[in-house]
């Protein structure tokens, strides 16, 4: 089964930092969940993490 999982870190109207996870199925709208964080190193710290987490299960890394 073909699947995919994004991370992207923004930035909020008021200045927040903004980790929004995607996942689900290759040609279907999937799932989503964001995180805010006060400090742009805290979202940076959780991407690395979840990326990190998700290549050891066979992820690959895309731009």
């Amino acid at each position: 089964m073909a699947r995919f999982y994004a991370l992207e870190i923004s930035q909020t109207l008021f200045g927040d930092a903004c980790l929004t996870r995607r996942w689900g199925r290759i040609g279907h709208s999937g799932k989503s969940l964001s995180h805010h964080f006060e400090r742009a190193d805290e979202a940076l710290r959780l991407f690395h993490t979840l990326a990190r987490r998700k290549t050891g299960r066979g992820y690959c890394i895309r731009s």
